[in-house]
């Protein structure tokens, strides 16, 4: 395509005619020459705003533009509202891929009843493949937001579901023929279908409804990534059992074939939270499917400790994720 904005009959077929799902607080959604959406909240109701690239997926790289920002979103406790989107399109991006992108966002949007409001598209010779930018717009009332620096000593660190789910779907699809070189199909089948776990709004609820302290998404960085931060966002340490840390074996799998750190891996669908009552807010999760570990505590002072057996060392600040050592 043609470098510049998009054509404006591209535009209303391949973009605004793929989106729904609408939201009785949009006054004013995506259109032409419009470049501002107009949401109308209750007055006790607060707005929370998040923004995400994808970089590092080319495959599905729409659907997972929409699940990380409503993750972020749902950590605070906030509902996800609506969404504006950036796409940044190489010259050689066709306009079947163009309607594709646009057409797995909003595919995602209706899942959680978001409405795509508006954004910008734009083709580009700065960029080697599409890249999309998503802002994302949720609602929380006053009085019941959290932050990621909320966590209080003595808290249970707990995550959901199961690190690396994320990094080890966006490795299985992209590295599918070398990962065939050693490993079983039905086993890079299984972890390419790790995308299905990739929304975390089902248990953000959960927890949110619980009362927990604090919500972190498991993103750049992996669960080592997002442990330093959430003690560092509160000013605490945190004593962390390795062995407790859930992962699935596809991702291990995976992981030593091409050299890589599962703790260190963009890890969107497992969260972590903290919270005074572990034992009840793991209860609740189970009754809704979904699993989850008590992996370690909140503690007062700074050390940040991993544990695995005897052994004992120092968390580190988070690193470069391991994923872009492999795509």
């Amino acid at each position: 395509m043609e470098i510049g904005k998009l054509p404006e009959s591209v535009l209303k077929r391949s973009v605004f005619k793929q989106l729904h799902t609408m939201r009785p607080e949009v006054l004013q959604g995506a259109g032409v020459g419009e470049d501002c959406a107009l949401l109308q909240l209750a007055e006790d109701e607060m707005f929370v705003v998040s923004t995400d690239p994808i970089t590092a997926a080319a495959k599905d790289a729409g659907r997972l533009a929409i699940r990380v920002t409503l993750n972020d979103i749902a950590t605070t406790g906030a509902e996800p509202v609506a969404v504006l989107v950036t796409a940044l399109l190489t010259p050689e991006t066709t306009e079947d891929e163009i309607r594709g992108l646009i057409g797995q966002m909003e595919e995602e949007c209706a899942k959680s009843n978001v409405q795509i409001v508006g954004g910008h598209t734009e083709v580009t010779d700065v960029v080697r493949q599409p890249l999309l930018s998503i802002t994302g717009i949720g609602k929380v009332k006053k009085d019941c937001y959290l932050l990621t620096g909320g966590s209080k000593p003595g808290d249970d660190i707990i995550i959901t579901k199961w690190i690396g789910l994320e990094g080890t779907s966006i490795i299985a699809k992209e590295k599918e023929e070398k990962l065939s070189e050693r490993l079983p199909k039905d086993l890079i089948k299984t972890g390419q279908e790790f995308d299905q776990y990739l929304s975390i709004l089902p248990e953000a609820q959960i927890a949110a409804d619980h009362g927990v302290h604090a919500m972190h998404d498991i993103t750049e960085g992996g669960v080592f990534g997002a442990l330093w931060e959430v003690a560092a966002a509160a000013g605490l340490g945190l004593d962390i059992d390795l062995m407790k840390i859930p992962v699935r074996q596809e991702t291990i799998e995976v992981c030593e074939v091409f050299g890589i750190n599962p703790y260190e891996l963009i890890s969107s669908g497992s969260l972590l939270v903290t919270t005074p009552d572990g034992t009840g807010l793991i209860r609740a999760l189970e009754e809704a499917g979904i699993p989850a570990a008590i992996i370690g505590k909140m503690e007062d002072g700074n050390d940040r400790i991993i544990r695995n057996g005897e052994d004992r060392r120092y968390l580190e600040p988070p690193k470069t994720d391991e994923i872009y050592k492999v795509v």
